[in-house]
């Protein structure tokens, strides 16, 4: 029998066929915690990239991955118009990881029923708009059709803004609009929309570009500015230096993290959270393994003696006490990513777990299994409890000889 089989039968010999009365509830102890500390870790891990991609998600689907504006020091709501016909547009269009561009227009006014008064954004949207982002916030309604000749006079309103105004599907909604001179405008609301986010909610409403146009005064060629969806979002930096670039200094490009500063800097927070979560669980971990498997060792102590009298040498005697050890852990680990991967499962689809909207953007606790980061975690933990045993069971095996070994009550 080879080194490595008859060791592996010693090892699940004293796992399995182990008569002392502290080592067995130790085990069960050390099982349940790692497998805690995983559950713990891994649904950490799911949280937080599934948050931070449903807050993008948010953000991308009412507007888009980068925005391309007239260069200005003004960030009102009144923006300088541009030609669609842009020199850089066919080097856009060409770029491989560039999926869709749109164009809109903007218009700040004031809406007006019996009871209340609020203040909008008109976001004016033509043919180019990516509808398919925006469906998901689509809670009620029906997506305007933009393609035809005449002006659409139909809105598109969140549901925060229908409660405030007491308006409904089909009413109807007049806008005002201080310049000089004043004007107004009658909308008929054809839909209802829900981000959760506040900057959108609160004032966003979407109409016909050509509305926007007429108001402010821009012939059919005019814009206010051009939103790209990109194919990868981990690549929104460097395709927001490249787009930046290529437009040249008359025109701005800023990604969607340039634009909501406050938001991305708030959710990348979650990040430093969740790694000194993960460090303080795996060191837990670890020390919980490396009690259990002193306490295996002094209960096996005659046992050491005896292999060592049988020939057996130090580092033949670690690896055996070493397989027990990577038996319990792995056995702890299987039985915590089971579990993790059940709740995940759970929250996914049944959003058990809800949450204030008003402070957390989202209504649930939203998830996202993320297999390589799982994978990384699992081999950290399993690396960092194997590399503390280590040590302390050579030096303990290496100190204990046969005779003291055999005589050890």
């Amino acid at each position: 029998m080879s080194n490595w089989k008859l060791s592996w039968a010693i090892a699940r010999k004293i796992l399995y066929r182990n008569n002392g009365r502290s080592a067995r509830p130790a085990v069960f102890i050390s099982m349940a915690g790692v497998a805690l500390g995983l559950i713990v870790m891994l649904f950490a891990i799911a949280v937080t990239d599934g948050y931070k991609k449903s807050i993008r998600d948010k953000i991308v689907g009412m507007g888009a991955h980068i925005r391309i504006s007239k260069y200005d020091q003004n960030y009102s709501f009144e923006q300088i118009p541009f030609t669609r016909n842009q020199f850089f547009i066919p080097d856009l269009e060409a770029n491989p990881d560039i999926v869709k561009l749109q164009y809109f227009g903007t218009k700040a006014g004031i809406v007006k029923t019996d009871n209340q008064v609020e203040g909008i954004v008109l976001k004016g949207i033509d043919t180019s708009f990516n509808w398919r982002v925006f469906k998901p916030a689509l809670v009620e309604g029906q997506l305007f059709d933009l393609s035809q000749l005449e002006v659409s006079d139909e809105i598109i309103i969140s549901v925060r803004l229908a409660k405030k105004l007491q308006l409904k599907m089909g009413d109807n909604l007049r806008a005002y609009f201080v310049q000089n001179p004043p004007m107004q405008r009658n909308f008929t609301i054809a839909g209802l929309y829900e981000t959760g986010m506040p900057e959108y909610d609160n004032q966003v409403v979407l109409t016909d570009l050509r509305h926007v146009q007429k108001l402010n005064g821009w012939d059919s060629s005019q814009v206010g500015a051009i939103e790209l969806f990109i194919r990868d979002y981990e690549t929104v930096d460097r395709m927001g230096t490249w787009v930046d670039t290529t437009v040249g200094y008359k025109m701005r490009a800023e990604t969607v993290k340039q634009l909501f500063p406050e938001i991305f800097e708030w959710v990348a927070l979650f990040d430093t959270n969740v790694l000194v979560l993960l460090i303080i669980t795996i060191l837990v971990s670890a020390v919980t393994m490396l009690s259990t498997f002193f306490i295996i060792v002094l209960e096996q102590t005659r046992k050491i003696g005896l292999l060592k009298a049988l020939g057996m040498t130090s580092s033949q005697t670690v690896t055996v006490f070493l397989m027990v050890a990577a038996r319990i852990l792995l056995t702890g680990m299987a039985i915590g990513n089971s579990i993790a991967l059940v709740i995940c499962f759970l929250q996914h689809n049944y959003k058990i777990i809800k949450l204030n909207p008003e402070i957390y953007y989202v209504d649930y606790i939203p998830v996202l299994i993320n297999g390589w980061l799982f994978a990384a975690v699992n081999i950290s933990v399993l690396t960092a409890c194997m590399a503390m045993l280590i040590f302390p069971a050579f030096a303990f095996t290496k100190k204990m000889t046969a005779v003291s070994a055999l005589r050890w009550e």
